[in-house]
C-alpha cells in the first residue's frame, strides 16, 4: 500500500505555537523544501547545515552600505529560516529527532546572528570605534537568553498540550545521566554535544524556578501524566504567552533587523534588543513564574485531585 503524502498540518508543532508570518509564508514554503528534501533523501540536519551557509552570506553583505547588496542579504536571511523551518517539519515527517538536531539548530541560528554582528560591527567601527563591539557583545548575550527561554516556554506549553511526544523539553538530570554514561575517548562527538545541550537545558531550568516546583510537584502527585484538567487550565494560561515566545524567536526580530539596515542604521537593531526585546523577556518570564506559582497552590489544595 502506497504511503500518503504528509500534509502541511501534521508538519506544524502546533497552532498554539505557530506565529501569523510562519503559517502563512515559512511553513508552507518549508514545507515543499521538506517534500523535496525527504524525496532525495537529505536529513534534517543537512538542511540545518545548509542554513548556516545561507545565514553567514546574508551576514556578510550587511557589511555594505548597498541597498542592493542589503536586499540580498535580506533574501538569504529569508531563505534560510525558511530552511530552518524545513528541517523541523521533515524531521517531523520522518521522525528524525536527536540532541544533536536540537543544537545544531540552535547553533544554526547563533551564527546566523553572530556574522550579522559581526558585519555590522565591522561596519560602523571607523564611526563608533571599539564601543560598536561592546554594545553588540552585550545585545548578543541577552539575545541567546531571549532564544532560549522562548523555546522553553514553547516547549513546556506543548508538553502539557501534546505530551512528551509532541514535546521536546529535556531535563538536567536525565541529560546528565546520559552524559557519564558515554566516554570522551569512544563518544567524543556524542558526549560534546550533550556537554553543550545539558549546559543549555540547565540555564533554562535556572531561569524557571517556579516551572521546576511546580513540574516536581505534579510528578509526585501524579505520576508522569498529569490530569486532563490540569492541562487543560495550563493550556488556557500559557496559551497568550505564545506571542511573546514567537516575538523572541525570528520573525519581528528579523523585521526590525532589516528595517534598521535598510533606513542605514543598522546599530538601531542592537537598541531594539536591548530595550523592546527584553522588556518582553522579563514579562513573559515573570509572568510565567506567577502561573506556575499559582497552580502550585492549587495543587497543593487539592484542586486536581
Amino acid at each position: 500500500m502506497e504511503n500518503k503524502q504528509p500534509t502541511l498540518e501534521s508538519t506544524l508543532k502546533s497552532t498554539d505555537t505557530e506565529e501569523t508570518i510562519d503559517i502563512y509564508f515559512y511553513r508552507p514554503i518549508g514545507y515543499r523544501w521538506a517534500l523535496l528534501f525527504q524525496k532525495m533523501g537529505v536529513t534534517p540536519n543537512a538542511v540545518t547545515i545548509a542554513s548556516i551557509f545561507l545565514g553567514i552570506g546574508s551576514g556578510i553583505c550587511f557589511y555594505f552600505d548597498n541597498i542592493w547588496i542589503s536586499l540580498l542579504g535580506i533574501f538569504l536571511l529569508v531563505w534560510a529560516n525558511s530552511y530552518d523551518s524545513a528541517d523541523g517539519q521533515l524531521a517531523r515527517m520522518t521522525k528524525q529527532f536527536s540532541a544533536l538536531g536540537r543544537v545544531l539548530d540552535g547553533f544554526a541560528g547563533n551564527l546566523w546572528f553572530a556574522s550579522i554582528y559581526i558585519a555590522i560591527c565591522t561596519r560602523l567601527y571607523p564611526e563608533w570605534g571599539g564601543w560598536i563591539w561592546v554594545l553588540a557583545c552585550v545585545t548578543g548575550y541577552f539575545h541567546s537568553k531571549q532564544a532560549e527561554m522562548a523555546d522553553y516556554y514553547r516547549n513546556i506549553h506543548l508538553l502539557f498540550l501534546k505530551g512528551k511526544s509532541g514535546s521536546e523539553l529535556d531535563n538536567s538530570a536525565e541529560l546528565t545521566e546520559k552524559f557519564n554514561k558515554l566516554s570522551w575517548k569512544n563518544d567524543f562527538g556524542a558526549k560534546l554535544v550533550l556537554f553543550f545541550y545539558r549546559n543549555y537545558t540547565t540555564d533554562q531550568e535556572n531561569r524557571s524556578p517556579r516551572f521546576q516546583s511546580l513540574f516536581k510537584l505534579l510528578k509526585e502527585k501524579f505520576g508522569e501524566v498529569a490530569p486532563d484538567t490540569f492541562r487543560a487550565d495550563f493550556r488556557a494560561k500559557s496559551l497568550p504567552l505564545m506571542k511573546y515566545t514567537n516575538i523572541l524567536s525570528f520573525n519581528t526580530r528579523s523585521i526590525a533587523l532589516f528595517i534598521s539596515i535598510l533606513i542605514g542604521w543598522p546599530w538601531l537593531y542592537f537598541v531594539f534588543e536591548l530595550t523592546v526585546l527584553n522588556i518582553l523577556l522579563v514579562y513573559m518570564v515573570t509572568r510565567h513564574e506567577k502561573i506556575c506559582k499559582g497552580f502550585i497552590a492549587d495543587i497543593k489544595d487539592g484542586k486536581y485531585n
